[in-house]
């Protein structure tokens, strides 16, 4: 369709949202970000950016502040949780030398996404929270909190696990609680912390940790399997001693973390599906949805924000090259079959992690003999995964 003085609408300033904003600015197109907040941040909390994700983000000329931002990392050890012995590890910096796996702070990588976008020109609005998104007339037709109505030409809904575009475009859905919930927090790191991101894996629990913002912080992710329900939410503040308690019987190299959580944040677990419809043309113009509001995935496969930024580039690159209606179904095309496999593959991994009985020692004494025998065939399985690059067309 051409981008260029296109007028373009985002709902939402996380990564997804402020991906595609910077990639259709720097196409042409006038670009606002819509955000619900009162400021550009985020919670604090890690997020790893795999190679995929990485291309993405140095060909949106944002390569030179990802690596100012995050830390190399070096390998994947798998542990057992309870001797803290290691059952596998990923040598990514021997075995893939020449690509990036990086830890960093969820905000710092807020930061430099928002710092790229206003740099190419994209107006950002806070506090500008959508009630509601109507599809039934010519334009799309958003109504803010403040009572504000808006008619996009085009409607980009980046506005995460709660969308009101995706609800718009699919109608309602009801997300399943998976009987897993996970605590989130960060911790000063001890001295000298590799960077290297560590699996301690318990029967029906598993706590993930690796190192931030150059080794002086140390972000720690545990997921425990449970019957109640646990909201959804990001927020959900918990007793430091109910996350110590869950793992009590882990290493003292866990125990020794733990000793040392303060704030940590507890979330239930859901799965949504992936949405069957991500856009949709109007008579005078369009809406369509990307990252958590299309194909919201289980953090099992640290693939949330790397999609999200696959999604960004594949969309404007559409809209820049094809007309409206066909950029759309290229765009759904390109990236449904890829984050479906992505999801069902992070769901897999909690119940690798989780074994227990005569499974998991049998489990762990492949992994092992695996690790030995042939040191790269772990990593080759991701083949699929990291070596995709959206940007190379």
């Amino acid at each position: 369709m051409g981008l260029g003085g296109q007028e373009v609408t985002v709902l939402g300033a996380g990564v997804a949202g402020l991906a595609v904003a910077r990639a259709l600015a720097l196409q042409g197109a006038a670009v606002t970000v819509l955000e619900q907040a009162d400021a550009i941040r985020e919670v604090g909390a890690g997020l790893q950016i795999s190679p995929n994700g990485a291309a993405v983000l140095r060909a949106l000329g944002l390569g030179a502040a990802l690596e100012a931002a995050s830390i190399r990392a070096q390998a994947v050890e798998l542990r057992d949780g309870y001797d803290g012995d290691v059952v596998l590890r990923m040598d990514l910096a021997r075995l893939r030398p020449k690509q990036g796996y990086h830890f960093l702070h969820r905000a710092d990588l807020i930061d430099l996404l928002a710092t790229g976008a206003r740099e190419a020109g994209v107006q950002l609005r806070l506090l500008q929270k959508v009630e509601t998104v109507d599809l039934s007339g010519h334009r799309p037709r958003i109504e803010t909190a403040q009572g504000a109505e808006l008619l996009p030409g085009l409607l980009i809904g980046a506005d995460g696990l709660h969308s009101k575009l995706r609800a718009a475009l699919n109608g309602a859905e009801q997300p399943f609680f998976t009987k897993q919930v996970a605590w989130r927090t960060i911790i000063p790191a001890e001295p000298g912390a590799a960077p290297v991101a560590e699996v301690h894996m318990g029967a029906g629990r598993h706590l993930v940790s690796y190192p931030l913002r150059g080794g002086t912080l140390r972000n720690i992710v545990a997921v425990e399997e449970r019957s109640a329900w646990v909201e959804e939410s990001w927020s959900l503040r918990d007793d430091a001693m109910e996350l110590k308690l869950a793992f009590e019987g882990f290493s003292p190299r866990v125990q020794g973390w733990l000793d040392r959580v303060e704030d940590v944040y507890l979330w239930g677990l859901f799965r949504h599906p992936v949405a069957p419809v991500w856009g949709k043309v109007l008579r005078e113009g369009a809406a369509l949805i990307l990252g958590d509001a299309a194909h919201p995935t289980l953090p099992f496969l640290a693939q949330g924000a790397s999609m999200g930024l696959e999604d960004a580039w594949v969309l404007a690159d559409r809209l820049a090259r094809l007309p409206l209606a066909d950029a759309l179904a290229a765009y759904q095309a390109a990236r449904l079959p890829r984050c479906s496999r992505i999801v069902a593959a992070a769901t897999g991994n909690a119940r690798a992690y989780h074994l227990s009985g005569m499974p998991r020692s049998l489990a762990h004494t492949a992994l092992r003999l695996g690790g030995k025998v042939a040191p790269g065939l772990a990593l080759k399985k991701f083949d699929w995964l990291y070596d995709f690059d959206v940007t190379a067309g």
